[in-house]
């Protein structure tokens, strides 16, 4: 099926945007657009910037040390079930991604940018912090330890606060650097965005090898006190340049807005009454020809200015193709969860003196993006607009939907030949974390195409739906549809969790538990087929609902002529590049 377009200029738009192109020297009015600029390493604001930069490293750091072992952490120090242990891996992982929604929000119309990162990296002090009281052994202390049924209520409050404080980071922390660099140009918002994308996977890169090493061989107490100093840390560096810091008052949320001009809209088709139709409109039939929206606007005697209503209605147009991600980031969440209880159960022995932690796979999916991400924009895109194929935005999204399908079905194949070898006896024994394991044979190095898959699917589908979300809206809505996609992701993981308690419900009443304690007696292999049927029946939707949408035409971009309302004032805080992981979601700005 193929996918419609209606807008050359979205034909030809780059997955990360470099120099300008020339045959977009006239930009369409209200929207971002990139312009030539030097790097902001040469300027003054350097050294403030870089305790940005350094701010969410250490973030990083901290939030992956917290999440990558998860799972272990749960069988192991709380006697969780293996089943329990994805459902609280996949619920964190949802709110960490719903949270930054209210951290934007709180952001735009209470506390300011600087105030709500600051604050919440108190908050997420405080969460860190409990982790290492939780997994102290006190008996080497000679001290009474915490009763399990507390030591599992402080892990509870621990990663609430942490999620909490995360999200008000996550939602404030790329445009605040971005505000650091006003007067700059865009070359130098873009140089930022780059290089904070670079500190995001160096944070990513020492959780992923050296930490949860750390946690898995060593312990715990240990792998958790590292987090803990580095989010102190950050908050040091957050204030070492308070003073310097370019910090605007809130000026109220564009989010607001949407929800008065959708609820006016909603209550105009229903009624006639003035505060929804204004004074034109009183006593018409709310029937008549124009819908809720159109009566909302002030040309037809609506509350509220043109530009603004049509803006609600981008959001709108938009939402469908964002609710098709849902499932994708199901799959994308199971790398978190359940391979990497796949992973417990392979072979993680290097040598007979160095086990590898489990978490380290995740590299791969790190590598992917970085040989990826580059490689298609310097030479794969170009390669086919030569040759006349158009790889619109769309198009890349399916893709991705599809890599992400073929990413459970290699580690289904997997599972499948790991049970077929410790049946015909090739197993062995592992300890990690003081639990030992039944694991195969077979090297935990067989994971590695499903996680370069979730790696290649990443940069097509989120990478790609990022600047589907810039390209398709105003640059005041911008924020708003940021915080929509950060929601999509928290869904995901809800949806994994939901998936894992009804695939247990049911399949418990036939006596085959798909996801018992003991992945070896279950059949992670059914479950991970039945995301593969998900997400095709997913991707069914997806090109129905892409083949009916239309791109952002030039007239319809265009700023609102005067008497029809005007957009916004406020410049955009970025240069329309779009960085290429889940975390650089955090361009909400609501």
């Amino acid at each position: 099926m193929t996918l419609k377009v209606a807008s050359e200029i979205d034909k030809r738009t780059p997955l990360v945007r470099g120099r300008p192109n020339p045959k977009r020297d006239n930009p369409l009015e209200g929207h971002a657009n990139v312009t030539e600029g030097t790097s902001f390493w040469r300027s003054r604001r350097a050294p403030v910037v870089l305790c940005i930069l350094f701010t969410e490293l250490c973030e990083r750091l901290t939030f992956y040390s917290i999440s990558a072992n998860l799972v272990l952490f749960c069988t192991s120090q709380l006697g969780i079930d293996s089943a329990t242990a994805i459902t609280i891996t996949l619920a964190f992982t949802g709110t960490c991604f719903f949270v930054p929604v209210f951290g934007g929000y709180i952001s735009d119309t209470i506390a300011g940018k600087f105030n709500t990162i600051y604050g919440s990296a108190l908050i997420y002090l405080v969460g860190t912090a409990l982790l290492p009281v939780i997994s102290f052994d006190y008996r080497y202390a000679s001290l009474y330890p915490i009763p399990e049924d507390i030591k599992r209520a402080l892990f509870g409050v621990a990663l609430f606060l942490i999620a909490v404080g995360t999200g008000g980071i996550k939602s404030n922390v790329g445009p605040f650097g971005a505000q650091q660099l006003e007067g700059l140009g865009e070359g130098a918002i873009r140089s930022f965005f780059n290089w904070f994308y670079w500190f995001i996977n160096v944070g990513s890169g020492i959780s992923f090898s050296l930490v949860v090493w750390i946690q898995q061989e060593k312990s715990f107490f240990v792998g958790y006190l590292i987090p803990t100093i580095s989010i102190l840390l950050a908050n040091f560096l957050l204030l070492l340049q308070r003073n310097k810091y370019i910090n605007h008052p809130p000026e109220g949320s564009a989010l607001t807005n949407i929800v008065k001009v959708t609820a006016t809209a909603a209550c105009g088709n229903g009624c006639g009454c003035c505060c929804c139709c204004g004074d034109k409109d009183r006593g018409r039939d709310p029937a008549s020809s124009k819908s809720g929206f159109d009566r909302a606007k002030s040309s037809n005697g609506g509350s509220y200015p043109d530009y603004d209503v049509e803006s609600t209605k981008t959001i709108f147009r938009i939402l469908p193709i964002f609710a098709t991600f849902i499932i994708y980031w199901t799959i994308y969440s199971q790398m978190s969860s359940t391979y990497f209880l796949q992973g417990e159960r392979l072979n993680l022995k290097l040598s007979d003196h160095f086990t590898l932690p489990v978490a380290i796979l995740n590299l791969f999916d790190v590598i992917a993006i970085l040989i990826l991400v580059p490689l298609f924009d310097r030479v794969l895109y170009p390669a086919l607009e030569r040759c006349g194929v158009t790889f619109t935005l769309l198009r890349r999204i399916g893709t991705g939907m599809i890599l992400a399908m073929c990413s459970v079905l290699v580690a289904a194949i997997v599972e499948i030949y790991r049970k077929q070898g410790m049946t015909n006896g090739d197993f062995t024994m592992q300890e990690l974390s003081g639990e030992w394991f039944n694991a195969s044979d077979i090297s935990v190095f067989v994971q590695v195409p499903q996680f370069a898959l979730i790696g290649a699917s990443e940069v097509f589908t989120s990478v790609t739906g990022l600047e589907f979300a810039y390209s398709q809206a105003p640059v005041s809505l911008q924020g708003v549809l940021m915080g929509l996609f950060l929601m999509t992701t928290g869904l995901g993981s809800y949806l994994g969790s939901l998936l894992v308690l009804l695939v247990n419900s049911i399949s418990q009443k036939s006596g085959n538990k798909w996801l018992p304690s003991e992945p070896n007696d279950g059949h992670l292999e059914y479950f991970f087929f039945l995301l593969a049927c998900l997400m095709l029946l997913n991707f069914v939707v997806y090109l129905l609902v892409a083949n009916n949408y239309q791109y952002v035409s030039t007239e319809a971009s265009a700023a609102p002529t005067e008497g029809r309302g005007s957009p916004p004032d406020r410049k955009p805080t970025t240069s329309g590049h779009v960085p290429s992981k889940a975390e650089v979601l955090s361009e909400s700005e609501m």
